[in-house]
């Protein structure tokens, strides 16, 4: 079987990896950057889009390949359009945007979103499906539709952008894909969350941190952390036909003892989330009828799970190999795999450190023949892991790529307090 994939860094990383990369202005030129050896090119070749460089002076989208053995190989630097920001918080450190979703691609649409969240802007781009690290941007970025941009969902038919703004002017904003002029805003989709905020947003507490469509894609649902001790929410809209938005959102709090709800991630068939919290491991939130009666928390066979020693686990994904997820937590550098059950009922599996102070945030996880890889982005280290998700409770470290020497190598500046974002395209 042969397939294309690629996988993508998003605000201020610069991809990984072995090879060269090229940077390109916006629609024009490519600059390569080299690094170290990477993944074997064979019957799954597989590009990778990782990172954004989020930086003041401009933001740049970075392209990696993906070998048939999981590892990378880096490509290009295409300019975003726009510039990156980093948000208020004291002391100063990774996760800029205090977000998951910064990027985000779809084989279906053959996109790739990212937001500019020091202009307010976002911008969409075109994959080549021939060679995935190959994108042009299509049209011009367009407004988000508030201020600073965070997170980005799009839908299963890879034809709906919808944006998370997390700044004064706070909120979400939808728009289609046009393939000849780029992004068009929906009628009735801005969306306010209400939450008292700055711009850029003051977190990393009290901020909004992700958006994702439900698996049936007939909900919106944004996430918000708490300030403690006052849990944070889930924000649910509904979709209607005309891909419009209710008018108010429903405010789901975790159930008792959670607090920081961060990343979500759609649990397969359960009509549920998982979400991370910062403040105690992760959240599930049942949204089945059993918990429909419940207005303002969770309700069914939601639950709030410690991670015993965690110290701020935000990001994750999902294995369909494994069935299991992986959450990173940026405080103690470790993966954590985690099993659901049919009763929603969550444990914890295996954990792998990825190395004190690494600052392991954005990860998402793809799928190459038989065989699932998993790209963390460690950027307080700089550089991206790559894991071979082998079986249940068998992660496998294969790969550690140098971010810092390649992007300084090519022109492109890097800082380890700006990288952010990770997502992966994959075409069969």
């Amino acid at each position: 079987m042969k397939f294309t994939s690629a996988a993508f860094f998003a605000l201020l990383l610069s991809v990984v990896s072995a090879g060269p990369v090229s940077r390109r202005q916006a629609n024009k030129n490519s600059t390569t950057m080299a690094a170290g050896k990477g993944g074997a090119v064979g019957a799954a070749y597989s590009p990778l889009y990782k990172v954004i460089t989020n930086e003041p002076t401009g933001n740049q989208l970075i392209a990696a390949d993906i070998g048939s053995d999981g590892k990378l190989t880096l490509r290009r630097a295409i300019d975003a359009g726009g510039a990156g920001v980093h948000g208020v918080t004291s002391p100063n450190g990774p996760d800029p945007l205090f977000s998951q979703g910064a990027i985000k691609a779809s084989a279906t649409g053959n996109i790739v979103a990212t937001v500019n969240s020091g202009s307010n802007t976002l911008a969409v781009f075109k994959i080549n499906p021939n060679d995935p690290s190959d994108v042009r941007m299509i049209g011009r970025p367009v407004g988000s539709g508030g201020e600073f941009p965070m997170s980005v969902a799009i839908n299963s038919a890879g034809n709906t952008v919808c944006a998370l703004n997390g700044g004064e002017v706070n909120g979400v904003k939808c728009f289609k894909v046009n393939q000849n002029t780029g992004l068009v805003p929906i009628a009735n989709t801005a969306r306010s969350l209400n939450i008292k905020q700055t711009t850029p947003a003051n977190g990393p507490a009290g901020t909004a941190s992700h958006i994702v469509f439900s698996e049936d894609n007939k909900q919106l649902v944004a996430s918000v952390k708490g300030v403690p001790p006052q849990p944070g929410f889930l924000a649910v809209w509904d979709i209607a036909a005309d891909g419009s938005l209710s008018k108010d959102f429903k405010s789901i709090a975790p159930a008792k003892g959670g607090l920081l709800p961060f990343s979500m991630t759609v649990i397969p068939g359960k009509n549920a989330i998982l979400a991370t919290d910062a403040g105690l491991g992760f959240d599930i939130f049942d949204f089945s009828a059993k918990a429909a009666n419940a207005s303002s928390v969770a309700g069914g066979k939601s639950s709030a799970v410690a991670i015993d020693g965690q110290s701020a686990t935000c990001w994750s994904s999902f294995s369909p190999k494994t069935k299991n997820f992986y959450l990173t937590d940026i405080g103690t550098s470790i993966v954590t795999e985690i099993s659901i059950d049919n009763n929603l009922k969550g444990k914890i599996v295996k954990q792998y450190p990825q190395g004190a102070k690494s600052a392991t945030i954005d990860n998402d996880i793809v799928s190459i023949g038989n065989n699932d890889f998993m790209y963390v982005l460690s950027a307080g280290a700089q550089r991206i892991d790559v894991l071979a998700l082998n079986a249940p409770g068998q992660a496998v470290n294969i790969q550690k790529v140098d971010i810092a020497g390649p992007t300084k190598a090519a022109g492109i500046k890097t800082d380890a307090n700006n990288l952010q974002g990770m997502t992966t395209f994959i075409r069969k």
